[in-house]
């Protein structure tokens, strides 16, 4: 069934975060979260040798910058990774809404490629790459974003701050608009 955006409301974001507080996943460095995706932080992003061992072809890089995660195609060349760095700042008022859709494809391409291997981060792995890893899960695969949450932190404790919950949330609604067909089980109204 088509849920247009006038029949679809996503949950506030103070209740998303309930559902964040009490759906906590692993903590550690690196987790997959989606088969072949994984999510993690700079620690896993500066160790080429663990990289390696996950098989990762592909990373996108959500804090980018010389004054952040420096890493680049660069780094990677003797890995032989496919890179995307997005430079972003984990401040609710940062506009990260403009990579969802590039991020997606990015990530998508990653997955639809020969054995691909996708590693997505951020510092710390919680906020800005765990937003990234939503939009794609919502715009790539059709979930809504209440599903989203739960899918990844069953896998991974993640945090988006409040403004990039509500980007998500205005992602949903705009997913939702286009006809997006949701279960029953993701239906809020």
């Amino acid at each position: 069934m088509a849920v247009h955006q006038s029949h679809y409301e996503p949950l506030p974001v103070s209740d998303l975060q309930r559902v964040l507080w009490c759906h906590r996943g692993s903590t550690g460095h690196v987790n997959q979260v989606w088969p072949r995706l994984y999510l993690g932080d700079a620690f896993t992003a500066r160790d080429k040798a663990a990289l390696r061992a996950l098989g990762i072809t592909h990373v996108l890089n959500a804090a980018s910058g010389k004054y952040q995660i420096n890493t680049g195609p660069e780094f990677y060349r003797d890995l032989n990774i496919d890179y995307y760095g997005i430079e972003a700042f984990d401040d609710p008022n940062f506009d990260l809404s403009v990579y969802f859709h590039p991020a997606a494809h990015f990530i998508k391409a990653g997955l639809q490629s020969a054995k691909g291997r996708v590693f997505v981060h951020c510092a710390m792995g919680i906020s800005r790459a765990a937003s990234l890893v939503l939009a794609f899960l919502m715009i790539s695969e059709g979930f809504s974003l209440l599903d989203a949450l739960r899918s990844v932190s069953e896998h991974r404790d993640i945090s988006p701050n409040h403004g990039f919950l509500e980007q998500l949330r205005q992602l949903d609604i705009e997913l939702a608009g286009k006809g997006r067909s949701l279960s029953s089980r993701t239906r809020n109204t």
